[in-house]
């Protein structure tokens, strides 16, 4: 490990002179500066590190990301090869971005790559508005510019200067970890599934340090984020609902990625298909007129959920199966023969044996069992003390 830098990104053949009063103001508070450009229709005159260095990380070369007519096509080619130069660096103490919406787009893309805990500051002219393609599961700080990024003057020192000094501090002070800290496990819940959740978390307790991510669509990849970043030791993933709402059209829906850090990091899992009975929707104003005749559950004012059919529950079935098939670690789906949530049960608004019953077989057919992959079904509802214990000593036994 090199000693650690401010990397400051822009395009310095229009914004060198915000960039270099970036990099004063952070020498100037101790920590060391680079300047990094990242222009694709120009050079600045004096980056640390020039364009051209970026672009020939791309997968194709240099050509595929300079001297092309279209610059859309070049900012995100040089997005992907930002990506690839600066995962590959280990001195970094923080990021600093600067620029307006095609560079915001473009270094955040690399800033999310990184894993979670790097300090990534993007001071961006469209940093007040909806951030969340830029934010993405990560945690890059987005700081907005006031004015353009377009010459200094007194608010853009003072904002740029601000942003300056925050990532010299976070590179001049990294928050030491614990010896005390236990290993952490990821939980993915909903309310619905909160019961089980609860459950695990108190049969975790005193070995592992309990992360709860509402299964929202941002949450799921907010914990497969820290999963990624080798942040957590395993993950407990018992609710699945976002798959229902990418598959349909719901309103907190994961993507196609979910799940798809099994295959690339070989991290204990242990899940099931909590919630998988619902997609969820805004106020029931919201729901489309195609679904017209559908189950509906207000759940509450702003939220209204729709019960999945026998269909839908196959397609989430393939959906979970032909990833969980594709881990490389060890894993464990775990199927609550009797419900697979808080509203799926005798009695409730959301019980369909039918549509629980294609759920089922599906995934029967379609997961793959080997000595590391295992499927466990048990009669039970998700939400029954004894689902949560069977879960956890599952967890516990692929920790020797």
């Amino acid at each position: 490990m090199g000693i650690s830098r401010v990397y400051v990104i822009g395009t310095c053949d229009t914004k060198e002179a915000e960039l270099a009063y970036a990099c004063s103001c952070v020498r100037a508070a101790g920590a060391q500066a680079v300047l990094v450009d990242v222009s694709t229709q120009g050079a600045g005159r004096a980056p640390d590190v020039i364009a051209t260095e970026i672009a020939a990380c791309h997968p194709d070369g240099a050509g595929a990301v300079l001297g092309g007519g279209d610059r859309g096509a070049a900012v995100s080619a040089m997005a992907e090869a930002l990506t690839h130069w600066l995962t590959a660096r280990d001195d970094i103490g923080a990021v600093l971005g600067l620029g307006g919406s095609g560079n915001t787009a473009l270094v955040t893309q690399a800033m999310r790559a990184l894993p979670v805990g790097v300090p990534k500051l993007m001071v961006s002219t469209v940093a007040s508005g909806q951030v969340a393609p830029y934010v993405g599961a990560s945690d890059v700080g987005m700081v907005y510019s006031v004015t353009d990024i377009a010459g200094l003057n007194a608010i853009s020192r003072q904002v740029i200067g601000n942003a300056a000094h925050a990532a010299a501090g976070m590179a001049l002070h990294p928050v030491p970890q614990s010896a005390e800290d236990l290993p952490g496990v990821g939980l993915s819940m909903f309310g619905v599934t909160t019961s089980c959740v609860e459950a695990l978390r108190a049969q975790l307790e005193g070995q592992f340090e309990p992360y709860v991510f509402h299964a929202t669509g941002t949450g799921g990849a907010a914990m497969e984020k820290l999963a990624e970043s080798g942040l957590v030791a395993g993950l407990l993933d018992v609710t699945a609902t976002e798959i229902a709402d990418h598959l349909v059209g719901g309103v907190m829906p994961c993507t196609p990625d979910r799940y798809g850090v099994l295959a690339r990091r070989p991290l204990p899992w242990v899940g099931s298909v909590g919630a998988v009975d619902m997609v969820n929707f805004a106020g029931r104003e919201t729901v489309p007129l195609r679904f017209a005749g559908r189950t509906l559950l207000e759940h509450n004012r702003q939220i209204t959920l729709m019960r999945t059919t026998a269909d839908e529950n196959a397609a989430i079935a393939r959906f979970l199966t032909e990833r969980l098939n594709r881990a490389t670690g060890p894993v464990a789906l775990f199927v609550p023969l009797g419900g697979v949530s808080a509203v799926d049960a005798p009695g409730m608004p959301f019980h369909d044996p039918d549509a629980n019953a294609v759920l089922f077989a599906t995934i029967r057919e379609t997961f793959r069992p080997t000595s590391g992959r295992k499927l466990i079904e048990l009669p039970l509802h998700i939400n029954d003390p004894a689902f949560a214990e069977a879960m956890a000593a599952e967890f516990l036994r692929m920790f020797p």
